[in-house]
């Protein structure tokens, strides 16, 4: 894993109260990133559509759902931030209503595997990117930001 951020605009933006803030999770994390929950009931809804999830994983910027190992790695991040950090409340009591949750979809495919063969990763990571849009949009108390 690259431990790298994505990019802000890739990915689906939502926000949800069925979504808690476990007390403590963030220790596992960087502070104020949230998401334990967002991902074991992402894992278990991937799972339902035929991924073999591995267990959550945590990384510095959130959750990771590793689905694929090869021939490249394809997994969803699951995180969360803050609407209004500004304020020393919201990150004194970090409700779940006040944060945008977040879901994304990377394939990593190994340095060497780059120039041994072609690996084309994109159908893959289409596939699993609708898979998440589905999951999320049919999810009642989800509601989809951008």
């Amino acid at each position: 894993m690259t431990g790298a951020a994505p990019a802000p605009d890739k990915g689906y933006w939502f926000k949800s109260a069925k979504f808690q803030i476990e007390p403590g999770e963030d220790e596992e994390t960087n502070p104020g990133l949230y998401g334990r929950q967002l991902a074991l009931w992402l894992k278990t809804r991937l799972e339902t559509c035929g991924y073999a999830v591995e267990d959550v994983i945590n990384e510095d910027w959130g959750r990771c759902l590793m689905c694929q190992r090869t021939p490249f790695l394809l997994w969803v991040g699951c995180g969360s931030v803050i609407e209004d950090s500004s304020t020393s409340s919201a990150k004194a009591n970090p409700a779940s209503t006040a944060h945008i949750w977040h879901c994304f979809v990377v394939a990593e495919v190994p340095f060497w595997r780059r120039f041994s063969k072609r690996v084309d990763s994109q159908p893959a990571v289409a596939k699993l990117h609708a898979a998440v849009g589905q999951i999320l949009a049919d999810e009642i108390e989800i509601a989809l930001t951008r």
